[in-house]
């Protein structure tokens, strides 16, 4: 594991910053009227952030060809260094026809605003069945990821890019907490060794046990959930985020978390985006990354401790954050506490198994989750979102 002025060093060795320059906003800005335009769709606009900021470091751009392909098949850019996922940007032919190799594209979030540059260097055609199954060990169109990739367009655009501006985040703007302000906060805590949470679901029981049995062996918890863009049937990010606010208060000593929004977007490609989630919480500064069980999946496509092995094909120097391998917690019925397999001698009958999926089923029954599932007053806020009636 390489070491840094901070506790760890970026993937890369180093923190990539692609926010123009007041002096370049000015420049991109004038060219405005007379650039060839792309619109990007939700998550592109998340990566073109994530970028940016260096949530992706080493990448400064969006993949070229020979990036991708290594990427595709041996999840490893083309320098050698480990990336699970691929961060392209795609069009149709159509529109890529109209786009000339060396020149600036004006990038365009899906509401028409003008938010970043592309310095364009290749147009390439490229396998959307081999990604399929590469990185989402499946060609099923009814993956959530697969679906996104199966409906988007047959070229990718590379280049490096531009951010025109960092703009506060329009619901989360005091947990908008960037890769460099993340590594001050740890710096001035003083914490050498931190711990990376990634969820897309409401917290509940089996999390705060992983998370808080995690902050025994180090200096610091970073509570990192995803507010990108996920399927239509997640809770939404401003639910869970409230959820996370009433636990933090209520639960959590305040001088050992910090809460802080990934932007990223879902992929829901299990193992490899287990990868992909720890590099982007190294590049934030963390040391080591929770993988409970079934990260990132969806469901029935990976096992349930894939997410976990995947690591075990990288040398650790290689991925250089620590995985904190968690076995699948429940509430047991005999001790009456959050326990695994590994310390709780109960039957499978004496197990409460939570997840998000079975929350949201329960909610959706117009049922509160009881306190082995949730605490009350996370549940009570569930409910209140989803429109469920409360106890008298």
């Amino acid at each position: 594991m390489s070491y840094h002025l901070d506790a760890i060093a970026p993937h890369g060795g180093q923190l990539v910053n692609r926010i123009a320059t007041p002096e370049q906003r000015q420049e991109f800005l004038s060219k405005a009227e007379f650039l060839p335009r792309v619109q990007l769709d939700e998550r592109a606009v998340s990566d073109l952030q994530m970028i940016a900021i260096g949530g992706f470091s080493p990448l400064t751009g969006f993949m070229n060809q020979e990036d991708y392909d290594r990427v595709v098949t041996e999840m490893r850019l083309a320098n050698g260094s480990v990336w699970s996922i691929p961060v392209t940007l795609s069009v149709d032919e159509v529109v890529a026809a109209s786009l000339e190799e060396g020149g600036l594209i004006r990038l365009d979030n899906p509401e028409g605003e003008y938010i970043g540059v592309l310095e364009l260097t290749q147009k390439y055609h490229y396998d959307k069945s081999l990604e399929a199954i590469n990185v989402y060990r499946t060609n099923d169109p009814k993956h959530p990821g697969v679906e996104v990739l199966y409906n988007q367009g047959a070229i990718n655009l590379a280049g490096d890019v531009w951010l025109l501006q960092r703009d506060p985040h329009p619901i989360f703007p005091i947990y908008q907490i960037d890769p460099i302000v993340s590594r001050q906060m740890f710096r001035e805590k003083g914490w050498k060794t931190i711990v990376g949470f990634q969820t897309r679901n409401p917290i509940h029981r089996a999390h705060e046990y992983i998370q808080k049995c995690a902050l025994e062996t180090v200096d610091g918890l970073f509570l990192h959930p995803l507010v990108g863009a996920t399927k239509e049937d997640d809770i939404p990010a401003d639910v869970r985020m409230r959820c996370y606010e009433i636990l933090l208060d209520r639960y959590y000593t305040k001088n050992s978390v910090i809460l802080a929004i990934n932007p990223s977007a879902m992929r829901y490609a299990g193992p490899r985006e287990a990868i992909f989630h720890a590099l982007i919480r190294k590049n934030y500064g963390c040391t080591h990354f929770i993988v409970g069980r079934d990260h990132a999946g969806v469901g029935n496509y990976y096992g349930t401790y894939d997410a976990q092995h995947i690591f075990d094909e990288f040398q650790p120097e290689e991925l250089g954050i620590i995985p904190m391998k968690f076995e699948h917690a429940f509430y047991c019925t005999r001790t009456q506490q959050m326990a695994t397999s590994k310390t709780s001698p109960s039957s499978l009958e004496e197990r409460i198994h939570l997840s998000g999926t079975k929350v949201r089923e329960m909610l959706r029954r117009g049922e509160l989750p009881p306190p082995e599932f949730s605490r009350p007053e996370v549940a009570a806020e569930l409910a209140r979102a989803m429109r469920v009636p409360l106890p008298v």
